[in-house]
C-alpha cells in the first residue's frame, strides 16, 4: 500500500438513493479499518453536500449537472462543465492520493471515475439498477470491478469484472425485529388496525402524492391508517388537506422519515417508487409493496427494477399515469387479502441481500491488496 492508512474516494449522489448507500459503504469501511480516510466527491447544490457532512465525512463538490433528455440551455454548457469537472476530479485525486475510487452513481460519479482510470487508481462501480445508465456502461470496460445488484448484468458489463453483491443499505433502516409496538407508539398508530406506508423517495413523488390527496375520502370509510412521506415541497398542502378532512388521527403526514426502521416495522403494506435502494430495503425487511416507477428516471430504470419484482410475484406494478385511479383502490383491496400479502412478502424476501455492504467492502479491499 502507498500510505500508512487506507484512503478511499467515494463519488456520486444527487438523491438519497445514491447518497445513503454511499454512506453505508463508508460506515462499513470504517468498521473494517478504523484508520481509513474517506473523501466524498459530489455535485455542488445537490443533496450530498448536506447529507454527507451530517454523516461525519468530508466532501468536495464538482460544478456538474446531468444531460437533459429534453432541450435546455444547460445542455449547451454541459460539455464545458464536464471538462471542468474532469480537470477538478483529476486535481482532487492527485491531492488526496486514494488507494481506490468508488462510484455509486449520480452526476459526480462519472468524472471522478474517469479521472481515476487516467491516473491508474483502482476503481469500482456500484451499479444499483437492473438497467445501468449510459455513464456506467461506458466506464464498465475501464474500471477494475463492477458490483451489481441483479443477475444477468453481463449483458452490459464485462463478465470477468462483474460481481453480484446486492445493494448496500443502512443497517439502522432495516433492523426492525421486535420494534412494531414501539414504532406504532412513535407514529401514533393503533396496532389493531392495518398501516399503509407511502414513501416517494427522499424528495417525495408528485404522482403518488396526488393519488393519495385525491382519494383521501377512502380513509373515512374504513380503519386503514396511513404514514405518508410527502417530501418537503408537498408537505404543507398534504397536512392542510388532511386536517381539513379531519383525518389527522388516522393519517400521519411527514416531509421526511428519519426513523425508517420504525416505518418499516409498523407497515403492513408499502407504496413506493421503484428506486434500487428502496427496493433493497423493502426486500430485506420483507414487506409487500406496490411500486410506482418514476417514468422520467434515467433510461427508465425504475420500470426495469419494478418488473423484476412484479414478474416474481413480489410486488404490484402500477404505472405512473394510472396512479390516481388505481393506487389506493389496489392498496385497500390488498389489505383485505392477508394471504396475498403474505405471499408477496415471502416472494420479495428472496430479493433481499443483507450482506451486500459487507461484500462490496470486501471487493474494495481486494482492489487495494492487488
Amino acid at each position: 500500500m502507498k500510505h500508512q492508512s487506507l484512503k478511499v474516494v467515494i463519488s456520486g449522489g444527487g438523491t438519497g438513493g445514491h447518497i445513503f448507500p454511499a454512506i453505508a459503504i463508508a460506515d462499513a469501511l470504517k468498521l473494517a479499518d478504523g484508520n481509513v480516510q474517506i473523501l466524498f466527491v459530489g455535485a455542488k447544490g445537490r443533496m450530498e453536500m448536506e447529507k454527507v457532512p451530517q454523516a461525519g465525512y468530508p466532501i468536495k463538490g464538482l460544478n456538474i449537472t446531468g444531460f437533459q433528455r429534453k432541450w435546455s440551455f444547460s445542455n449547451l454548457i454541459f460539455p464545458l462543465r464536464l471538462v471542468v469537472s474532469l480537470i477538478k476530479s483529476w486535481f482532487i485525486l492527485r491531492s488526496f492520493r486514494p488507494d481506490v475510487v468508488v462510484g455509486v452513481g449520480g452526476y459526480a460519479s462519472g468524472p471522478t471515475l474517469r479521472a481515476a482510470t487516467w491516473l491508474n487508481i483502482p476503481s469500482l462501480i456500484q451499479e444499483q439498477n437492473s438497467y445501468p445508465g449510459i455513464t456506467n456502461r461506458l466506464l464498465g470496460g475501464k474500471v477494475n470491478t463492477i458490483c451489481v445488484a441483479y443477475d444477468r448484468m453481463e449483458r452490459w458489463f464485462p463478465a470477468k469484472k462483474t460481481v453480484l453483491t446486492g445493494n448496500p443499505v443502512r443497517t439502522a433502516s432495516v433492523d426492525i425485529v421486535g420494534k412494531r409496538q414501539e414504532a406504532a407508539h412513535f407514529f401514533g398508530m393503533d396496532q389493531t388496525h392495518p398501516v399503509l406506508l407511502v414513501i416517494g423517495g427522499s424528495q417525495g413523488a408528485l404522482a403518488i402524492n396526488h393519488a393519495i390527496l385525491e382519494n383521501l375520502n377512502l380513509f373515512s370509510d374504513n380503519t386503514v391508517q396511513l404514514i405518508w412521506q410527502t417530501g418537503k415541497a408537498f408537505y404543507t398542502e398534504a397536512m392542510q388537506t388532511v386536517e381539513s378532512a379531519r383525518l389527522s388521527k388516522q393519517i400521519k403526514v411527514v416531509s421526511f422519515i428519519e426513523k425508517m426502521d420504525f416505518a418499516y416495522a409498523v407497515a403492513d403494506l408499502i407504496i413506493s417508487r421503484a428506486g434500487a435502494i428502496a427496493i433493497a430495503e423493502i426486500s430485506i425487511v420483507g414487506k409487500p409493496v406496490i411500486l410506482v416507477p418514476l417514468p422520467t428516471a434515467a433510461e427508465d430504470h425504475q420500470t426495469s427494477n419494478a418488473l423484476r419484482l412484479a414478474e416474481a410475484g413480489a410486488a404490484i406494478l402500477i404505472p405512473n399515469h394510472e396512479a390516481a385511479q388505481q393506487l389506493l383502490p389496489t392498496a385497500f383491496s390488498l389489505i383485505e387479502q392477508p394471504e396475498k400479502l403474505s405471499s408477496m412478502a415471502n416472494a420479495v424476501t428472496s430479493f433481499g441481500r443483507p450482506e451486500a455492504t459487507h461484500l462490496i467492502v470486501k471487493e474494495i479491499l481486494n482492489l487495494v491488496k492487488q
